[in-house]
Formats: structure tokens, C-alpha cells, sequence
């Protein structure tokens, strides 16, 4: 399989073709800060309201909709 460097300008050929969604996860997914900040929020068992909301607000993100059974 062939690697592209996620630095290198065609690594982002295909972003003009995706929808805002993908574009955001395109985004997120290479932050480092993103990344720790999930790893915080993800290992709690129950993380306190005002912590999902500021990871929420941080990061632009929304959750309508809680999971009834999360993993």
C-alpha cells in the first residue's frame, strides 16, 4: 500500500469532493489537541456534563442525541 505524507498538498486532492462532515473529521483527525482531549473525555466512565460540554464547544461538535446503550 502506498503512503502519502498527510502534509503533502496531494493528500488533499479528494477534500473539494467531500461533505463538511468529512471535512471536520479530515481536520480533527490529525490534531494532536483533538486527540488528547478525546483520550481524556473517552476514558471516563461518566464524564461530568460541564466536561462534554466544553469538549463539545471546543472542538465544534454536537451530540443531539446520547447513545441509549454505549459501550
Amino acid at each position: 500500500m502506498l503512503s502519502i505524507d498527510w502534509r503533502a498538498p496531494v493528500a488533499y486532492g479528494h477534500a473539494k469532493s467531500i461533505p463538511p462532515a468529512g471535512f471536520a473529521w479530515e481536520y480533527l483527525r490529525r490534531h494532536e489537541d483533538y486527540h488528547r482531549d478525546f483520550q481524556i473525555i473517552s476514558h471516563a466512565k461518566k464524564p461530568p456534563g460541564k466536561q462534554l460540554e466544553t469538549f463539545s464547544q471546543r472542538w465544534g461538535l454536537r451530540f443531539p442525541v446520547r447513545p441509549r446503550n454505549p459501550r
